[in-house]
């Protein structure tokens, strides 16, 4: 035994070495750039001359007294309840008819997954068209009296009065939340079909013939079984959702009255096109800080799950 000891200990310190260069690069670009991005959010950084005086959370109360980062808010939250529950339904429902053993399933699998392949620059680009009022599907709807303004539309519903905004559902939000629902349901449908596939039959088969009828073997065990992949998948597309940029910037943009603003846009025409680094830094922090309300608890309950 005494002899085994520092052969473990040789093996740990190798492995800590091998390590470490990961370590110090994730300390320094990942950690250390988001220090620095919280040092400049408490900074005076508004202009083109570095200005690193201590603000305080001035630049935070100018966020959460503006128009547009109220309106941002209000998007975000919309469009992430919206865009999770679609992926969800969309991906649940189509692994329950590929589990069914249909024919050229695999056909139909590799049609669903492909738009993951694609970035949310191209189908950001191909949904603009799509959802054009003057071309694409409106061309077809016009013929049954039909002709939605998709992302053009300023209506806000039922726009309540809430701060600076009117607070409800932007109509122009459910066209972004079709672009994403149509490149992302691939996703959940691979880990729906993969938890599918792990269930026994021999447990669907004692159900049933236990006089339990079609709809109860999913919602009295199918679908118990399969909540962590549902947890995950939420988790998932809530990290998305919360820091979307490029599909928003190809689509729409800002929108107008910023019906389809974002956290990610307002970040970068502030940072970027107007030189104000502290606020910009500031945007940033907030949406670090809304993703990990998500994530870090789950990250805490998968580390309890599995120790």
């Amino acid at each position: 035994m005494k002899g085994k000891r520092p052969l473990i200990l040789n093996d740990r310190v190798k492995a800590f070495l091998c390590l470490l260069p990961s370590i110090i690069l994730i300390m320094v670009f990942v950690y250390g750039f988001i220090g620095w991005t919280g040092y400049v959010s408490l900074s005076n950084w508004n202009s083109l001359v570095p200005d690193f005086s201590f603000a305080g959370l001035k630049n935070y109360a100018f966020l959460f007294n503006d128009y547009r980062f109220q309106a941002d808010l209000r998007n975000t939250l919309f469009f992430t309840l919206f865009f999770i529950i679609a992926v969800l339904a969309s991906g649940l429902l189509l692994a329950i008819l590929l589990d069914q053993k249909i024919r050229g399933e695999s056909l139909f699998r590799n049609i669903f997954f492909f738009p993951m392949a694609l970035s949310f620059i191209v189908t950001g680009v191909v949904w603009q068209w799509l959802l054009n009022p003057s071309t694409g599907v409106n061309l077809l709807l016009k013929k049954f009296g039909m002709s939605p303004l998709w992302y053009t539309s300023v209506k806000v519903i039922p726009g309540v009065e809430w701060g600076k905004i009117e607070f409800g559902v932007p109509v122009a939000i459910i066209a972004v939340v079709i672009a994403a629902m149509w490149q992302m349901t691939g996703f959940s449908l691979a880990m729906y079909l993969a938890g599918l596939r792990g269930i026994p039959e021999e447990l669907r088969e004692a159900a049933r013939m236990d006089g339990a009828s079609e709809l109860q073997v999913y919602t009295k065990i199918i679908l118990p079984l399969l909540m962590p992949i549902t947890v995950s998948v939420i988790i998932i597309m809530a990290h998305i959702s919360l820091k979307i940029f490029d599909l928003i910037y190809a689509m729409t943009g800002p929108g107008a009255n910023f019906v389809t603003d974002v956290p990610g846009m307002y970040m970068f025409e502030t940072t970027f096109r107007g030189n104000y680094y502290a606020n910009g830094a500031a945007i940033t922090i907030i949406m670090l800080l809304s993703v990990a309300i998500f994530i870090v608890p789950y990250l805490i309950s998968s580390r309890k799950g599995g120790s």
